[in-house]
């Protein structure tokens, strides 16, 4: 299968899903720049907010992984503060040709509900986690899904 016949495959696939914590859309004509809005999970401090995350497709896609980052600033140990990097495994060492765009937008909504600190990209966020302070970092969390994505304050 072609690279364009697969993207087209899952343009279909974005376009008829019925997820609500997912919105995904392809930005230019090539299938090559594609975004996702991903809604922050019920009982988690990201529960409101809306996420941007853009995906940029290689061309030797999909036998490598697509490249996910954050444009709404994250407060969260597997995102990188400032560059919004993600640190997923489906995104690196366990990547598969099996996964598609919108699986890799279900895993990162998965990773909001389960985030891991021992080896974190926002050191703060990882220390916070380590020591088990969730006040401290809900609370850090919660402000920056009010302050950049949205989240409703209460």
């Amino acid at each position: 299968m072609s690279l364009s016949t697969r993207l087209m495959k899952e343009l279909k696939e974005a376009q008829s899903s019925k997820d609500e914590d997912i919105h995904l859309t392809c930005d230019d004509e090539r299938l090559f720049r594609w975004t996702a809005i991903i809604k922050g999970p019920p009982d988690t401090p990201y529960h409101g907010a809306r996420f941007t995350i853009a995906l940029s497709i290689p061309p030797d896609y999909p036998m490598v992984p697509p490249k996910a980052e954050f444009k709404t600033q994250i407060f969260h140990p597997n995102v990188h503060f400032t560059t919004g990097e993600i640190c997923l495994d489906i995104l690196k060492t366990s990547w598969s040709p099996a996964w598609t765009l919108s699986s890799v937008c279900r895993a990162v909504h998965t990773l909001l509900c389960h985030p891991e600190g021992s080896s974190p990209l926002n050191c703060d966020a990882g220390n916070m986690l380590r020591a088990n302070d969730m006040v401290a970092f809900n609370s850090v969390a919660k402000f920056y899904a009010i302050d950049k994505a949205g989240a409703p304050a209460s």
